[in-house]
């Protein structure tokens, strides 16, 4: 149950196998029904109603029908296809909903009390309360600032279809303006169900000059995927460094319990945990997840209950840390190291982007109802206790979460603090697989294995390759860092960087589809934005300690992904350049310039238009072509989710005879493809079977009102007896092959004249070949036609692009993961040939 759309297969042409079935069959040339003047048909809901057909005909007229040879049809009718996510808004709905996203949204920053100000207070000495005081109110008002007004209450509202993240944001504008890189967007995808395109509209000139401008510019458009690939790298990042930072902090307790447990040990029983929980992985979250809920809900009671023991027992005053003066008073007595702490604040709020991100699980009131009433209270209280426990005991800083544990619960406040920070870790691990398969999904990373751990949750997958590098990469931290201290400092720069990115992007929403006032709008970026750059600031001033790691993680998967999305671009732009013409397909005739034999060829290909130039190629390598043919494009729309039923769009291709057709398998970014090849190739058919009658009945129809119109100026107004007006119609109907018509009479007196084509006497010959011709083909076989794509710089190319083409990203093609295998197709029905693009 791999996801991916085929492309390319191994690295040699060669003739894998044929899939024409054995016994005798009989192949009939096109030649012998006249594809180009079938005889005229008229529906049943047509001639049903003769008294409103003069009405019926003229509004239908005004319709203009489309073009036979490129009509578009949604054929897909298959009962229990699925939709988007049915999310039921009762009550008792939303509050367990609600009760979930503790287990899957709030792992991440539920941990960090465990690790924020041992943070801070490594780089600030505690002098006097006002140093505790002061930094306390900067986590507070760290928190409600970022994840409560911005996340909670604005950036939640910014979801696409319920979906959440980076890329849901870069797929919305993606709908509302062409900026998408890749130049295979069609009209008719906005007619899918879930497209749900609002325009801009005139009044506001102002977005539809923000749509110009970002349509016409191409700068712009890289500019704008360049920014959502180093967020979505960021995201990345924190898959590794969270599962370190959390483990680490809650293992770190025992250095204060156990004799002789060093730093060696620390780091030896970390690495044992992220073995463990990355080792897990491929079982997938769902078999584990019904313990995810209950132990976070048992850990954010664990924090407030702490929290008011130590505030009624140690100072009640550490409520004074609301005022926030004290964060003046906190910056004019440390100055310079005050700056460098305010790094740690940042920690308080990991995670914030995960309740954006994991939105299409859930939904918005469930996610806000679980921060406001049941993660914001527990986080305040757990950081006032902990304050109140400073002011009495500043030399605890370092081991601050442990040691204001009550004595007597160490234990198993120990135990529940491990289990939180492994769930936290599957969070972001969780997290870093959709961000991978969003980008493969939008071609901006390579192809690999996706496998899908839950037959019921579409979200839940498992890939192998991310997963173990995760992993090496946890290993790798934790035995070089060796102290929560040190990773604390490279954790900051990633997350800041990814609320960054996601304020730009929301920002964009609103002028652009919101259509928010200009002051308003400006108002957000300002806000929100200036208050991210200082936190950006203070992390970067890091950078020697550690804070360069994260920016190398995203730095390196931001190479990664815009090398495939810029060699996967220019490898489709040269298809678009080398697409055969069709007068060459008309010079060549229906048998194509060689043998057709019985059996349907589905053609692989990422062209949405126009004919692929490597069907030159398979005619000019194999000595016999399939005498059906179909172009299929696995093609990601920028929508979470396209309707089963409005999956394929089918066109044909040349006239009749020639028997090739083009369907569009179009899918979301969150679609899972599970179909494997025998049912793919069921729906294919019963999607082209339904094209075909679609397809007669529109060509029926559309002839018959042209012919109804050349009858149009012949209807007369009767005045005159019935025998006289009879007379007057005889030599008319005979000047228009009269023996075969009929006449009606309408309300008032107007009689029209039917030619008699426009009654149906049974189905289309011609319909009724072209299904034969399908099913004679269909029973003979399936053939998968792959090309493999070699792709090359021109010679004349800078070297740089030489340097990225012919090196890098020959070199992520070579080892992704191939057509063959992501469609598990037999390997007796693959014929391969190789094509070199030149870029």
């Amino acid at each position: 149950m791999d996801d991916d759309g085929i492309e390319d297969g191994s690295n040699s042409a060669r003739f894998a196998g044929s899939s024409v079935g054995g016994g005798e069959f009989r192949w009939v040339d096109g030649s012998e029904v006249d594809s180009e003047s079938p005889p005229w048909s008229l529906d049943e809901d047509v001639s049903g109603n003769k008294e409103d057909y003069g009405s019926s005909i003229r509004r239908r007229l005004i319709k203009k029908p489309k073009r036979l040879d490129s009509l578009d049809v949604e054929a897909m009718e298959i009962a229990g296809s699925y939709g988007h996510h049915n999310k039921d808004d009762s009550t008792w709905r939303t509050l367990a909903l609600a009760f979930q996203t503790l287990g899957v949204v709030y792992g991440d920053m539920g941990t960090s009390p465990l690790y924020v100000f041992s943070d801070v207070f490594s780089k600030v000495n505690i002098k006097s309360d006002v140093d505790v005081l002061g930094a306390l109110s900067l986590v507070i008002y760290t928190i409600a600032v970022i994840p409560l007004i911005k996340y909670v209450f604005i950036v939640l509202k910014a979801n696409d279809s319920g979906e959440g993240g980076t890329f849901a944001l870069y797929s919305l504008i993606c709908r509302y303006a062409n900026v998408n890189l890749l130049p295979n967007r069609q009209p008719a995808d906005e007619q899918i169900s879930s497209f749900k395109l609002k325009l801009p509209t005139p009044e506001l000139q102002r977005s539809l000059n923000i749509k110009e401008v970002l349509e016409q510019n191409s700068s712009l458009k890289t500019l704008l995927l360049l920014l959502v690939l180093m967020g979505t790298s960021m995201i990345i990042g924190d898959g590794i460094l969270t599962p370190a930072i959390s483990v680490m902090s809650a293992v770190s307790g025992l250095q204060g319990e156990i004799p002789g447990f060093d730093t060696n040990a620390l780091v030896m029983v970390s690495i044992i945990i992220l073995v463990g929980l990355f080792s897990i992985q491929r079982f997938g979250t769902s078999k584990v997840g019904l313990t995810f809920a209950p132990a976070l809900a048992l850990w954010f009671f664990s924090l407030g209950a702490i929290g008011i023991y130590n505030i009624f027992k140690y100072d009640t005053s550490v409520v004074r840390a609301i005022n926030p003066v004290y964060i003046y008073f906190f910056f004019k007595n440390n100055s310079g190291k005050a700056w460098s702490a305010l790094g740690g604040c940042v920690l308080c709020i990991t995670g914030a982007e995960a309740m954006f991100a994991d939105l299409g699980h859930f939904s918005v009131p469930s996610i806000q109802i679980a921060f406001t009433f049941v993660v914001f209270p527990c986080l305040l209280l757990a950081y006032m206790g902990q304050g109140a426990y400073l002011m009495n005991y500043p030399n605890s800083a370092n081991r601050i979460f442990y040691d204001s544990v009550p004595d007597g619960l160490f234990w198993p406040v120990f135990v529940i603090a491990t289990v939180a920070a492994v769930i936290a870790s599957q969070a972001m691990i969780s997290a870093s697989f959709s961000c991978v398969k969003q980008s493969m999904s939008l071609g901006c990373f390579p192809r690999l294995k996706i496998v899908h751990t839950s037959r019921r949750l579409m979200g839940q997958i498992y890939i192998p390759v991310i997963n173990w590098f995760l992993m090496i990469m946890c290993i790798l931290v934790v035995a070089t860092f060796r102290s929560t201290t040190d990773i604390a400092n490279a954790y900051g720069i990633a997350e800041v960087g990814v609320m960054i990115v996601s304020t730009a992007l929301v920002t964009l929403v609103m002028l652009l589809i919101w259509q928010t006032n200009l002051f308003l709008a400006l108002c957000f970026p300002l806000v929100f934005g200036s208050i991210e750059l200082l936190y950006m600031s203070a992390v970067l001033s890091k950078i020697m300690e550690g804070g360069w790691l994260p920016l190398a993680f995203a730095s390196c998967f931001l190479c990664v992904m815009y090398t495939w999305n810029y060699g996967s671009v220019l490898k489709y732009r040269s298809e678009v350049k080398e697409k055969i013409s069709m007068d060459f397909m008309y010079e060549l005739g229906s048998t194509l310039g060689t043998v057709r034999i019985p059996g349907i060829g589905l053609l692989y290909t990422e062209l949405v238009q126009g004919i692929p130039s490597i069907l030159g190629q398979f005619l000019l390598d194999l000595p016999a072509i399939h005498s059906t043919i179909v172009f299929v494009s696995i093609k990601y729309v920028p929508v979470p989710v396209v309707p089963q039923e409005e999956r394929f769009l089918f066109r044909r291709i040349c006239p009749k005879d020639y028997h090739m057709f083009r369907c569009v398998a179009r899918y979301g970014y969150k679609d899972v493809r599970k179909e494997d090849h025998h049912a793919f190739e069921q729906l294919l058919v019963e999607s082209l079977e339904k094209f075909l009658r679609k397809e007669a009945h529109e060509y029926d129809l559309e002839s018959s009102l042209i012919e109804v119109d050349q009858y149009d100026s012949i209807s007369v107004k009767s005045r005159e007896p019935a025998d006289t007006l009879e007379e007057l119609t005889i030599p008319l109907m005979h000047d228009h092959n009269s023996e075969n018509a009929e006449t009606t009479t309408t309300e008032g007196g107007i009689v029209e004249l039917l030619p008699s084509s426009s009654i149906p006497e049974g189905e289309d010959p011609s319909l009724e070949y072209e299904l034969s011709a399908l099913w004679e083909a269909t029973n003979s076989g399936f053939t998968y036609l792959l090309g493999h794509g070699d792709v090359r710089a021109k010679k004349n190319s800078l070297f740089i692009k030489k340097l990225v083409i012919n090196y890098f990203y020959a070199f992520l093609r070579r080892n992704c993961r191939g057509g063959a295998a992501v469609m598990r197709v037999p390997h007796m029905n693959i014929i391969q040939v190789g094509k070199t693009y030149m870029v």
